[in-house]
């Protein structure tokens, strides 16, 4: 054991630090985040969006993708926030905050097909956004349903 790798373990130990988890691939650093969500349907989004005042939909999406592929339709006022910055834009302690951002609230993430998503999830719960979630299938499932979508080319 090397000297510097004998300090480090000193100082785990010491301080009660872990080392990050690592993972054998991106598929199952992508299985244990959602081991921590109880992701939901499209229509069980498009449920909640519509009976519960409490309740944010936002697409993670770039705007380049967004204008390919369509959006969720206005009506149901989703947010759009880039994966970039969600963070920050829903932790309550940044000073880069968006007005809802709440512990309590209830964050349903949605990108094209559920993969960044799910990560975007689990990463707000870390932050203690404890309600967050994702949409199983993306934007691609929620345009399949029929459900409302507006900017989608025919």
């Amino acid at each position: 054991m090397t000297a510097l790798f004998a300090t480090v373990v000193d100082m785990v130990r010491k301080e009660g630090l872990r080392p990050a988890p690592r993972y054998d691939g991106v598929d199952a650093l992508l299985a244990d985040a959602r081991s921590r969500l109880d992701r939901i349907s499209p229509r069980a989004a498009f449920q909640e969006l519509i009976t519960h005042e409490d309740v944010l939909l936002v697409d993670i999406r770039p705007a380049a993708q967004r204008a390919a592929e369509g959006e969720v339709a206005q009506t149901l006022e989703p947010l759009v926030i880039e994966r970039n910055v969600l963070e920050w834009r829903f932790d309550p302690r940044s000073d880069a905050r968006i007005p809802e951002a709440s512990y309590d609230l209830r964050v349903i993430v949605l990108c094209q097909e559920g993969y960044t998503s799910s990560l975007a999830a689990d990463a707000l719960q870390s932050l203690g956004i404890h309600r967050a979630t994702d949409v199983v299938g993306g934007f691609a499932a929620w345009r399949a349903a029929g459900l409302p979508v507006a900017g989608v080319v025919a």
